[in-house]
């Protein structure tokens, strides 16, 4: 795995979440969180299990509501519903635990579909770019086949293709090694840091304190719903400043 580049001077913020709380029933899932994540930034969210990552995630593109404070995206509030909702959904790329491709079309049919429909690209020039994504993340000579006869890590390699045929202004990845092989996990991640270092704005919900280290320019900790601390990657894995980090550290590094 290569080394992390550097977004210095980039300091233009691209997602703001101010006072964000959310409750599931009684259980309270994000307690105040403050974050802003900048343009051209790798930000990775980890944390225990149950910790609030995923919700945070995923209230970045409305796919979670949240009950206080606000969110905006390049300097607008996330809309509420309707066809401004649809057109953020497509400013904000997201990839998930399991890969959510279509099983009865293509990959190459999976990948040119929001294109065509939602951004309204002719089929060649969505075929077009489709190929050269798929050719990026290295699964162009799977583009006729359906999802059932890839692997999993190529499925989930096609699933970041295909957030990225939409031109995302910034990449949401919600574990997306979880549901992977072992052997499967090294090819996904490569693609991600070859994405990190093209400067794409990605936020990244992970276990994979590797890429954790060496991909991202910032580690946010939660606990309980809460940001417990934030750090460059060096800094917090060599000297975490909070009681909570440093238990959760000493597990995970141990083994």
């Amino acid at each position: 795995m290569t080394t992390r580049r550097t977004t210095e001077g980039s300091a233009e913020p691209l997602v703001v979440l101010s006072h964000v709380d959310k409750w599931f029933g009684d259980l309270h899932v994000l307690r105040d969180i403050d974050l802003t994540i900048h343009r051209g930034e790798v930000v990775v969210v980890i944390g225990p299990s149950g910790s609030g990552k995923s919700t945070l995630c995923r209230t970045i593109n409305r796919l979670e509501t949240i009950d206080k404070g606000t969110i905006s995206l390049d300097g607008e509030p996330l809309p509420q519903e309707g066809k401004a909702l649809a057109n953020l959904r497509a400013e904000v790329g997201m990839v998930f635990q399991s890969f959510n491709l279509f099983a009865h079309k293509t990959i190459l049919e999976n990948v040119t579909l929001g294109p065509i429909k939602v951004r309204g690209q002719k089929k060649d020039a969505a075929e077009k770019r489709a190929l050269e994504l798929l050719d990026r993340v290295g699964v162009a000579h799977q583009a006729a086949k359906y999802p059932a006869q890839l692997s999993g890590g190529q499925q989930q390699r096609v699933a970041i293709a295909r957030a990225l045929a939409m031109e995302p202004k910034v990449m949401l990845f919600d574990e997306p090694t979880s549901a992977l092989d072992p052997e499967m996990i090294s090819e996904v991640l490569e693609v991600m840091v070859d994405l990190a270092q093209r400067g794409m704005t990605m936020v990244v919900v992970t276990h994979e304190m590797g890429f954790a280290r060496t991909a991202g320019d910032r580690v946010v900790f939660m606990s309980d719903g809460a940001i417990v601390e934030e750090a460059a990657p060096e800094q917090f894995f060599t000297n975490p400043q909070s009681d909570r980090a440093k238990d959760f550290l000493g597990k995970i590094l141990k083994h």
